[in-house]
């Protein structure tokens, strides 16, 4: 027997405008199918116009006549119970965040495999590899890189130097400059040449496309400074990255800094960077990082952004090429402020003026 549609506040063509209106695909064929009923079509015709069987628009009749259009759209479903416990799932994110032990798990890094055995060892349930894909994604889990730790980096010493560093930063400036509006700067220098290397590029998923990459050893050294806060940089490119090379850059430092300011130059720790032969402009004082804690430095991950977008996969006959290469990348990092300012901004490096 035909189940009658029994609600009348809304015509055919109101369905048809909730439809329109819908952002759930299934509810709009719904609509439609119930407002081709209305007018006047067979049950039979709407539902397969609507990509659904009769019985199918029958039950979407009854739900419609008691809740109307919202009555369209799906339930949600009630979610199967868990195959570990509260506490079991607590247990099993810090084995993930903790990370296995290579003498007595055999690996250095955990796949689904690994912690599917882990799974059933620890808490005597049996999962499919996907299974625990799933279970890591619901925790909050992604496949992410691991960012470089130097082994013999002290994590107190980084932590101390970020949490005092706007204090630490007036410290350094002169008597004389303490009263100017202060920039934070941040030095480096990369090695680029001939050794080329390779970036992530998007393929046919289960390829591995090649990429050129030269086996010679001719480099230059590109020298950059950037300051997050107004976004903008100064670079030189030297032949080697000694005392002399660091002069100039501090000389092109110091010509970018805004007038009337002083500048704390955040650097490492390289024999040449605290050189007793090293001139450092009256614009400038220089604040060392902590030993063996590049991480710190955010124009470390400058190089990582030009490398991976201009310096990748190219073949450099020639020292000039290389040079070449590295000043049109540099002003291509310079050309977009925003850039500087997303990449190398730190919350721990806020100095007030």
């Amino acid at each position: 027997m035909t189940l009658a549609i029994t609600r009348t506040d809304l015509t055919a063509e109101d369905l048809r405008r909730a439809a329109r209106s819908s952002k759930d695909a299934a509810q709009a064929r719904r609509c439609l199918a119930i407002a081709s009923v209305l007018d006047g079509s067979t049950r039979t015709a709407a539902a397969e116009n609507a990509g659904m069987q009769r019985q199918t628009l029958r039950d979407w009749v009854h739900r419609y006549n008691a809740d109307g259009v919202a009555g369209l759209l799906d339930r949600s479903r009630p979610a199967r119970p868990g195959l570990l416990s509260a506490a079991q799932r607590a247990e099993f994110d810090t084995i993930v965040e903790t990370g296995p032990d290579v003498a007595v798990d055999g690996v250095v890094r955990w796949r689904r495999i690994d912690l599917k055995r882990v799974i059933e060892a620890r808490f005597g349930v049996v999962m499919a590899e996907r299974t625990v894909g799933d279970l890591l994604r619901a925790r909050g889990f992604r496949h992410v890189s691991v960012r470089p730790r130097h082994p013999n980096g002290d994590e107190a010493a980084q932590e101390a130097f970020k949490r005092p560093s706007p204090r630490k930063a007036t410290q350094v400036i002169p008597e004389d400059a303490r009263t100017k509006p202060v920039e934070i700067w941040f030095q480096d220098e990369a090695r680029i040449g001939q050794k080329g290397t390779l970036a992530y590029v998007w393929a046919r998923r289960g390829t591995r496309p090649r990429a050129v990459q030269d086996t010679r050893y001719t480099s230059a050294y590109l020298f950059g400074a950037v300051c997050p806060q107004r976004g903008v940089g100064a670079g030189l490119v030297m032949p080697r990255a000694d005392t002399e090379g660091l002069n100039a850059h501090l000389a092109e430092i110091a010509r970018s800094v805004m007038p009337g300011a002083h500048a704390v130059l955040v650097l490492d720790g390289a024999g040449w960077h605290t050189s007793s032969a090293l001139v450092v402009p009256g614009n400038i004082s220089l604040l060392m990082l902590p030993p063996y804690a590049p991480e710190l430095n955010p124009v470390e991950m400058i190089w990582q952004y030009l490398r991976r977008n201009k310096l990748a996969h190219r073949l450099y006959d020639t020292y000039d090429a290389i040079v070449e290469a590295c000043c049109k990348a540099w002003n291509w990092l310079i050309a977009t402020p925003d850039t500087i300012t997303a990449i190398a901004s730190r919350t721990w490096a806020n100095v007030s003026a």
